[in-house]
Parts: C-alpha cells; sequence; structure tokens
C-alpha cells in the first residue's frame, strides 16, 4: 500500500523536515490551515492506536519541543483516529498546529 509519509521518510517524496532521529521524524505539513502546521510521527509505519499504545513517549516530546520552539504563543497537538474525525493518513502521527490564535473548539 502506498504511504506518502513512508515515501518522505525515504527521500523519495519531498519533504521538509524539521526534526530526525533514528525512530521520529518531523516535517512541514502541506495543508496550511494555520500558520504552523507540522506532522511529528514515527518512522515505522503504524497505526494511531499503535503509536499511542507503544510509543507516544518519544512522539510527544517531540511534537511539544517542535511546538515551543515554532509556536511561542502556544501551539495544540492533535491527532484524528479515523474518517470521521478527518484522518486522512493511515500512517501515525500527531499534528501541531499554532502560529496564531487559534480560537474555541468545535
Amino acid at each position: 500500500m502506498y504511504c506518502v509519509f513512508c515515501e518522505i521518510i525515504a527521500r523519495r517524496a519531498p519533504g521538509r523536515i524539521r526534526y530526525e532521529d533514528d525512530d521520529i521524524i518531523a516535517f512541514d505539513n502541506v495543508l496550511r490551515w494555520a500558520p504552523v502546521m507540522l506532522l511529528v510521527l514515527p518512522k515505522q509505519h503504524m497505526s494511531q492506536e499503535e503509536l499511542w499504545q507503544t510509543c507516544i513517549s518519544k512522539v510527544g516530546p517531540v511534537a511539544v519541543e517542535l511546538g515551543r520552539k515554532h509556536c511561542p504563543g502556544g501551539f495544540r497537538l492533535l491527532s484524528n483516529f479515523g474518517r470521521d474525525a478527518m484522518q486522512s493518513q493511515h500512517h501515525a502521527h500527531v499534528h501541531v498546529v499554532g502560529g496564531t490564535y487559534l480560537g474555541p473548539y468545535v
């Protein structure tokens, strides 16, 4: 199955990488709903459920570090589970969203 995130990790697709170590990678989201939209994900392809059950302790600190660095006024960490939550990629990931006042939740 084709996965654009796996393609970015393998450097077969473009992506502006903001962080990388042996297990985790972070890059700019192509969506621009807010001034800062980053994706933080395990390099190993896995589901959202697997991410939260096995490696959120690695992904979480990176997401927080990038949020603090790129959104000093505040940020949100988001993780979508399933179609109704607008999950469009099956490779597990956490969104870092900020760079402006985000307003109330919907």
